[in-house]
């Protein structure tokens, strides 16, 4: 892999993690347009391990609640594990289905225009106001279901969870720092599981996947920032549109 290849895979993965533009759909559809296959394993892997960085560095202030046990740590883990249950359950037993789907990218770029479709259709949800302190296991539960859904490639995680918590009457703001943290451990067990495959592929680590990974870090953490201040102004209705307009080409070229 050349150098300028593991940084825009380390870009695309910081950025569409985080923004809900979907980075599953992204990593497969730009280099099916430019004629590569999509990251390997170790890429995957390292990548995923490059955003989960970010978030923990971003969020260090609810981190450093829920290690050191504090009322409002507890209660926010969980909420945070709770919420994690239905994408752990169903990636575990769709893994293989969900894998196979990376292969398909018209499918690929169809889920994307749906995203899209979702994304914009939020302009129209009256304004919450609700805080992530106020959320209940309901919330979560279905922010979680939003979650679940994303295992699908080209359905952006951010996109559904934030959607799902704005459906939930939470502010705009609140509802992508609830998805943010809610992904946390969604975003480490992706890595961890690629990791696993990887030791046992027995495939190795090299300095250009490195550059990715650093890459990953600080535009995931640009991400997290740039959403956060643009979301309460603009909702998700832009990112609906971009959704919409890059599922569409894509359908046309890939």
């Amino acid at each position: 892999m050349a150098d300028w290849q593991a940084l825009l895979l380390g870009l695309i993965q910081g950025l569409t993690e985080f923004l809900p533009i979907s980075s599953s759909g992204h990593l497969v559809l730009v280099p099916a347009l430019l004629g590569q296959d999509p990251p390997d394993l170790a890429t995957s892997a390292m990548l995923h391990l490059g955003t989960l960085v970010a978030v923990l560095v971003y969020f260090r202030r609810e981190v450093v609640e829920v290690l050191t046990f504090t009322e409002k740590g507890k209660r926010l883990l969980l909420l945070v594990l709770i919420g994690t249950i239905p994408a752990a359950v169903l990636g575990l037993a769709f893994e293989s289905q969900v894998d196979g789907l990376n292969e398909r990218p018209t499918g690929v770029a169809i889920a994307l225009f749906l995203t899209g479709i979702v994304l914009f259709s939020t302009r129209w949800l009256t304004r919450g106001d609700r805080t992530v302190e106020r959320a209940t296991i309901k919330d979560t539960v279905i922010m979680g279901f939003g979650q679940a859904v994303a295992l699908i490639p080209g359905v952006s995680r951010s996109g559904s969870t934030i959607s799902a918590g704005l459906l939930r009457g939470f502010t705009h703001a609140e509802a992508a720092r609830y998805s943010f943290l809610l992904g946390i451990p969604a975003i480490a067990g992706a890595g961890l599981l690629k990791s696993k495959d990887l030791i046992d592929s027995g495939a190795g680590i090299s300095g250009e996947i490195m550059v990715g990974v650093v890459v990953a870090a600080v535009s995931g953490y640009a991400a997290i920032a740039f959403l956060l201040r643009l979301i309460g102004r603009s909702g998700l209705a832009p990112f609906g549109i971009y959704c919409m307009v890059a599922g569409f080409v894509a359908l046309l070229v890939v």
